[in-house]
C-alpha cells in the first residue's frame, strides 16, 4: 500500500534485476528543493527487495542496507535499477542505482546495497 501511496511505477521485472519509477511531487522536497533523501532511500529499499524477491519469491524483507548519496537530487522523477550481486538459499544481495531525471536526462543521485532474506516462519 505504501508504494501505490507514493504513486511507484514498476517499469521492468525479470529474476534478478528490477527497474521501478516515481514521478515527484512538490512534498517530495526538503528546504533546499532538492529530492528528500528519505524519499531517494525509500525507491532504493523497494529497489533491492524487488530484485531480492525476484529470486528468492513474494516472502520477503529487508535485513540491512546502506545508501551514498553522490549528487542531490532534481527533476521530474526517479528511476531505481536493481539487481542481485550474490544469493543463497535464505538471503539475497543485492545493489540498486537511483537516478534523478531532469530535462530529460538521467544522472546518478544515490547507490544502495543490501541484504534481502526470506521472511521468517511465523509462529
Amino acid at each position: 500500500p505504501f508504494s501505490v501511496f507514493m504513486g511507484v511505477e514498476l517499469l521492468d521485472f525479470a529474476q534478478g534485476r528490477v527497474e521501478m519509477a516515481l514521478p515527484l511531487r512538490p512534498e517530495f522536497g526538503q528546504q533546499f528543493g532538492f529530492i528528500h533523501g528519505g524519499v531517494i532511500s525509500f525507491l532504493a529499499d523497494n529497489a533491492l527487495t524487488y530484485a531480492g524477491g525476484s529470486v528468492l519469491g513474494p516472502e520477503v524483507l529487508t535485513a540491512e542496507y546502506k545508501i551514498n548519496y553522490v549528487k542531490p537530487g532534481q527533476g521530474d522523477r526517479l528511476i531505481a535499477r536493481g539487481s542481485v550481486v550474490a544469493t543463497s538459499s535464505r538471503q539475497a544481495v543485492c545493489r540498486t542505482d537511483i537516478f534523478a531525471v531532469r530535462d530529460g536526462r538521467e544522472y546518478l543521485c544515490a547507490t544502495a546495497q543490501g541484504t534481502i532474506v526470506r521472511r521468517p516462519e511465523r509462529d
